[in-house]
C-alpha cells in the first residue's frame, strides 16, 4: 500500500496548502495607483445542476458534464459509485442500500436493454444523469428503491469536435481507450451528434476461500468436508459503443429525432485455484491438494433505434409520440477443470449457451394546460420483448442432465401501461403532482413439456400505482423547499425466477446426493410482484452561491416480498436420489426506512470563518442510514438482502488560480454487516472503502491531460455464508487492485 498512498499524497496534498496560500494572497492584495480605476464588468451565471434540481416538480438529483468528466472515467459505474445514496456492487446499481432488482435503469426514458451493464457505457456519451427516489406516472413504477435515467448526448447548438485518448493500468499490462464526438447543426434545421467510444479492461484479483460441511446423524447421506482454496481470477476484454442522434426541426414547434444506441464487447475471464481438502468423510478418497482452472469467454451486444416526434399545437397543447426497436444477445463458453465434490477422478465440465433478445416499443402522451394552474398529461406505452435461450452443461463429454440440457426455450414479455398526471401550481408556496399509472406484465414461456424441469409457464401481473408529490416553499421569494411524496411502486419477478428449470449445485455429484448447505435451485412460476407503499419527506436548502444542504427521510412497506425459502429434501426428476432444493417464495411483508443527509458547495460558503469566498475549493459529503426488517424471518439481522446499515461519502475539488491545474478526491465507506436470509442461513458481507483521486492540467485552450486512480485503499472484499448454527460455512474473499489511468482530451 505504500505506493498508492504516496501517489495519492502527491496528487492531493497541494490542494489545501494551495487553497490557504490563495486565501492569504487575497487578504494581502491592496489597491495600487495602476488598478484603482473601476471598470464595468458584466457577469452572467449559467444554470448549474443544483439550479435545475430545485426547479424539478418532483425530488430529482441531476448530474451533468462536470460530474461525468471530472475523473476521466471510461465506465459509467465509476461515476455512479461516487454519487450520494448510490453504490455499485458486482456491476449492479444499488440505491438506498437495496439490491439491483429494486432499482430501475432507463436509457432516454426507456428500459435499459436486457443484459445491459453500466460498464458497457462510456460517460463521454452521456449528456446527464437523472436520479429519482420516488416514481412518477410517466415512467414505469418498477422502482421501489428509485430510478436512474441515463440521458444520452443531444445534438449541440454549435459545432463540437472532441477527441479523447487514454491509457490505464490495473494489473499485468496496460489497456487503451478512446473516444471521438462530432456534432453540428446543418442546413434545414437538422442537427446531429456522433459519439464513438472504444475501450479495453484488464483486472486481476487474488482469491481465497474456505468451506466446511459437517455430516449429521439425522442426514447420513451428507458428506463431511473441509476445503480451503487460494488462487486468482482475471477479467479482460474489449468493446465499443456508439450512440448517434439526429434532430430535425420541422417547424417552430415541431421536431423529429432519431436516437441510436449500439454496444458490443468480447470478454474473457480466467482463473486458477489450489484447493486443499483438509477432511473428507468419503473413505475411498485420500485428502490431497487439487489444482482447478476456469475459463469463460463470450460476446455481448445490444442495439436500439428510437424515433420521437414532438409537436406543440398551441401554447397550451402538446403531443409526444415514440417508437423503437432493438435486438441483441450474448453467448458464452465456461470450462472448468478439476474435481467435483469429493470425487477422486478429474473432470472437465463445460457450460455453453446463447440468448437472443428482440424488443419493440410504442408510446405517446398528450399534455394540455387546464386553466392557469394545471398541466394535465395522459399517455400509454406498450413494450414487447422476446427472448430465445439455449444452455448445455457436460461433464467429461456426457450431458449433466439428459433431457434438460440443450433444450431451448422461448419467453415473450408484453408490458402495457396507461397513466394520467396533473401538475398543479396551487399558489406561490405550494405545488402538487398527482398521478396514477396502471401497468400489466404478461410473460409466456415455451419449452419442451415432455422433459424434466420444463420451462413452460404463463404469468400475468397487474399493478395500479397512485402517486402524490407535494412541494412547499416556506418563503415564497426564497430558494428553500420542503418536498413530500406518497407513492406506490412494485417489483415484478424476472424470467429467471419464474422458470421451473433446475440449476444444479456442482459441489456435490448428482449420483451421491447433496446437502442442505449445497442445494440445487429451481424457479417458481407462482411468484407474485412485490408491492411497496412509500413515504418520502425532504428539506432542501439552496445556498446563494450554488451550495446545497438536504435532509430527508423515507419509509417503504413491502408486501409479497420475494425471498429464497429454506432448503427442502424432495424427490426430483433430474436425479436418481432425493436432492435438497431451494426456490423463491413470496413472504408476507417487510419494511425499510432511512435518513439521507447531503451537503455540497464552495468552502467559503459552507465555512465562511475558515475560507475566503473566492477560494476555489468545493466540498461535498453525504451520510445515508438504513434500517429494514423482514416479517417472516426471525431476528436479529433480518434485514433486506444486501442493504448495508450506513454509507458515508465525502470529497473535495480544488482549482488553482496561479496554474491551470485542478485536483480532487472522493471516498466511499460502508461497514460490514450480516443478513439473516432464512431460518437456517445467514450471510456476512465485508466492509468496503475506496478512494478515487484525480489531477487535471489545462495544457492549452484545446488540450487537457488528466491523471486519475480508482479504488485506492480497498480492503479484501467478499462474504461469509453461515448455515444452521454457524457450524457450517462458506467463505469467499478477493483482494482487488486499484485502477490507474492517464487521459488526454483535445477539443477542435
Amino acid at each position: 500500500m505504500k505506493t498508492p498512498a504516496l501517489a495519492l499524497l502527491l496528487l492531493l496534498s497541494p490542494a489545501l496548502v494551495l487553497a490557504q496560500q490563495e486565501v492569504d494572497r487575497a487578504s494581502n492584495n491592496s489597491p495600487t495607483p495602476s488598478n484603482n480605476q473601476l471598470e464595468r464588468v458584466s457577469v452572467t451565471r449559467t444554470q448549474t445542476d443544483t439550479d435545475l434540481r430545485r426547479r424539478e416538480p418532483v425530488a430529482k438529483q441531476l448530474y451533468g458534464r462536470d460530474e461525468l468528466d471530472k475523473y476521466g472515467d471510461t465506465q459509467l459505474s465509476d461515476v455512479l459509485k461516487r454519487l450520494p445514496g448510490i453504490n455499485v456492487s458486482g456491476g449492479q446499481l444499488r440505491m438506498r442500500g437495496l439490491g439491483g432488482a429494486y432499482t430501475q435503469i432507463l436509457v432516454n426514458g426507456e428500459p435499459a436493454p436486457p443484459g445491459f451493464s453500466l460498464d458497457n457505457l462510456n460517460p463521454a456519451q452521456v449528456e446527464r444523469l437523472e436520479v429519482t427516489k420516488a416514481p412518477t406516472a410517466d415512467q414505469s413504477a418498477q422502482a421501489i428503491a428509485g430510478t436512474l435515467n441515463i440521458i444520452l448526448k443531444d445534438a449541440p447548438r454549435v459545432v463540437q469536435k472532441d477527441l479523447r485518448v487514454g491509457l490505464a493500468y490495473a494489473s499485468e499490462k496496460p489497456v487503451v481507450n478512446g473516444g471521438f464526438t462530432y456534432g453540428d447543426r446543418v442546413v434545414g434545421g437538422v442537427g446531429f451528434v456522433l459519439p464513438i467510444s472504444v475501450y479495453q479492461w484488464n483486472f486481476k484479483n487474488e482469491l481465497a476461500g474456505e468451506r466446511l460441511t459437517n455430516a449429521t446423524p439425522a442426514a447420513p447421506q451428507q458428506l463431511r468436508q473441509h476445503v480451503t482454496n487460494e488462487g486468482w481470477d482475471r477479467a479482460h476484454g474489449r468493446g465499443f459503443n456508439v450512440s448517434p442522434r439526429l434532430n430535425w426541426k420541422l417547424g417552430d414547434d415541431e421536431t423529429l429525432s432519431v436516437q441510436g444506441f449500439f454496444v458490443q464487447n468480447r470478454f474473457r475471464n480466467e482463473g486458477a485455484n489450489t484447493v486443499t481438502r483438509l477432511a473428507d468423510s468419503d473413505a475411498a478418497y485420500t485428502p490431497r491438494t487439487i489444482d482447478e482452472t476456469t475459463n469463460n469467454r463470450g460476446t455481448f451486444s445490444a442495439n436500439r433505434i428510437n424515433l420521437q416526434y414532438n409537436n406543440r399545437f398551441s401554447e397550451d397543447r402538446r403531443i409526444e409520440l415514440r417508437a423503437g426497436t432493438g435486438s441483441g444477445g450474448a453467448d458464452f463458453r465456461f470450462a472448468f477443470n478439476g474435481r467435483n465434490g469429493s470425487a477422486p477422478q478429474p473432470i472437465e465440465r463445460i457450460t455453453s449457451g446463447d440468448n437472443r433478445n428482440r424488443t419493440s416499443t410504442l408510446g405517446g402522451k398528450y399534455s394540455q394546460y387546464a386553466g392557469e394552474a394545471h398541466t394535465v398529461t395522459v399517455g400509454s406505452e406498450i413494450e414487447r420483448r422476446v427472448r430465445d435461450e439455449k444452455r448445455t452443461t457436460t461433464e467429461n463429454g456426457a450431458l449433466l442432465l439428459p433431457g434438460v440440457e440443450g433444450q431451448p426455450f422461448n419467453a415473450t414479455i408484453t408490458r402495457t401501461a396507461f397513466y394520467a398526471q396533473d401538475e398543479w401550481e396551487i399558489n406561490k408556496q405550494w405545488s402538487a403532482y398527482f398521478g396514477v399509472r396502471h401497468e400489466q406484465i404478461k410473460m409466456d414461456s415455451e419449452g419442451n413439456r415432455d422433459v424434466a424441469g420444463s420451462s413452460d409457464f404463463r404469468s400475468t401481473s397487474k399493478v395500479t400505482t397512485p402517486l402524490l408529490h407535494l412541494n412547499f416553499k416556506p418563503d415564497p421569494k426564497g430558494r428553500d423547499l420542503v418536498r413530500a411524496s406518497l407513492t406506490r411502486s412494485y417489483k415484478a419477478p424476472d424470467i429467471q425466477q419464474l422458470i421451473n428449470r433446475p440449476s444444479i449445485n456442482l459441489n456435490d455429484p448428482i449420483e451421491k446426493g447433496n446437502t442442505d448447505t449445497t442445494p440445487d435451485r429451481s424457479g417458481n412460476p407462482a411468484l407474485k410482484p412485490e408491492l411497496a407503499t412509500g413515504l418520502d419527506i425532504a428539506y432542501e436548502s439552496y445556498l446563494p452561491a450554488g451550495g446545497l444542504v438536504s435532509v430527508g427521510v423515507f419509509h417503504r412497506r413491502i408486501t409479497n416480498l420475494i425471498r429464497t425459502d429454506k432448503p427442502r429434501l424432495m424427490t426430483v426428476p433430474w436425479a436418481p436420489t432425493d436432492r435438497w432444493v431451494i426456490t423463491q417464495v413470496n413472504l408476507s411483508k417487510a419494511t425499510t426506512q432511512g435518513l439521507e443527509l447531503e451537503v455540497k458547495g464552495r468552502a467559503g460558503e459552507l465555512f465562511p470563518s475558515l475560507f475566503e469566498p473566492t477560494t476555489a475549493l468545493s466540498l461535498r459529503a453525504s451520510l445515508n442510514l438504513y434500517r429494514s426488517s423482514v416479517g417472516d424471518i426471525a431476528g436479529p439481522h433480518n434485514r433486506l438482502e444486501g442493504q448495508q446499515p450506513w454509507q458515508f461519502n465525502f470529497g473535495a475539488d480544488y482549482r488553482m488560480k496561479s496554474l491551470p491545474i485542478s485536483m480532487g478526491f472522493s471516498a466511499q465507506i460502508a461497514p460490514d454487516y450480516e443478513v439473516r436470509q432464512s431460518d437456517v442461513q445467514s450471510q456476512e458481507s465485508f466492509a468496503s472503502r475506496s478512494v478515487d483521486a484525480f489531477a487535471m492540467m489545462q495544457v492549452s485552450k484545446q488540450d487537457s491531460v488528466r491523471v486519475s486512480v480508482n479504488g485506492l485503499f480497498q480492503p479484501k472484499q467478499g462474504s461469509r455464508v453461515f448455515y444452521a448454527s454457524k457450524a457450517d460455512f462458506s467463505l469467499n474473499e478477493r483482494e482487488p487492485a486499484p485502477w490507474w489511468s492517464v487521459n488526454w482530451e483535445h477539443k477542435f
